[in-house]
C-alpha cells in the first residue's frame, strides 16, 4: 500500500510470507530501495517478488550509468511496465506498488501496476496484495488530502493494521517507509 501526503509519501507492506493457511517466516521482504526517495513494493508469489526485484536492480544499475543521474518516480514506473510487459503471455505474478519523490522537484508520485504492467497513477492511495478489499475499505475512511509527514504515518499505519487483522493470509508485522 502506498498513499500520498503533502509533499511526502509513504509505503507499507506485511511481513508474512505463507503458503496458504502455512506460514513460512517473518520477515519476508516485499519493500525494495530504487534509489534515495523511491521505493517499489511487490506483492505476489514470492519467486516472482524476487525475480523482479533482481531484474529491476540491474536494470536501474544500467540506467544510472548510462544516465548518470538518479530515475524519477515516473521513468521507474515505465521500466516496471516493460519489464513486466515483455512477460505477458507468462507473466510475473506480482503486482508492483511505486512511491517515491522526483529528485528534483520533490514532488510525490505514487502508482500501482497490474500483472502484464498496465499503471495507475493516483493522486491518494494505491494497493495491493491479498487483502485489498479490506485495504481499499481502510485507506478510503482514513484517508485524508495534504498530510504532513506524521499524520502521513498515522494513517498509513493504521490501515494497514486494521486491513491485515481481517486477512488470514496476511499479517505478522508491517513495515512503513516515509519520505
Amino acid at each position: 500500500m502506498a498513499m500520498k501526503g503533502k509533499n511526502c509519501v509513504a509505503i507499507a507492506a506485511d511481513r508474512r510470507f505463507g503458503i496458504q493457511a502455512q506460514m513460512v517466516t517473518t520477515d519476508f521482504q516485499k519493500i525494495f530501495p530504487m534509489g534515495d526517495r523511491l521505493y517499489i513494493g511487490l506483492a505476489g508469489l514470492a519467486t516472482d517478488v524476487q525475480t523482479v526485484a533482481q531484474r529491476l536492480k540491474f536494470r536501474l544499475n544500467l540506467y544510472e550509468l548510462k544516465e548518470g543521474r538518479q530515475i524519477k518516480p515516473n521513468t521507474l514506473m515505465s521500466m516496471v511496465a516493460n519489464l513486466l510487459y515483455e512477460k505477458r503471455f507468462g507473466p510475473y505474478y506480482t503486482e508492483p506498488v511505486i512511491a517515491g519523490l522526483d529528485p528534483k522537484t520533490f514532488k510525490p508520485f505514487i502508482c500501482s501496476l497490474d500483472l502484464i504492467g498496465c499503471p495507475m497513477v493516483t493522486d491518494d492511495f494505491v494497493v495491493s496484495g491479498t487483502c485489498t478489499e479490506q485495504m481499499y475499505g481502510m485507506c478510503e475512511s482514513l484517508w485524508e488530502p495534504n498530510m504532513d509527514p506524521e499524520h502521513l504515518f498515522e494513517t498509513i499505519s493504521q490501515a494497514m493494521l486494521n486491513a491485515v487483522d481481517r486477512d488470514a493470509v496476511s499479517g505478522m508485522g508491517v513495515i512503513v517507509h516515509i519520505m
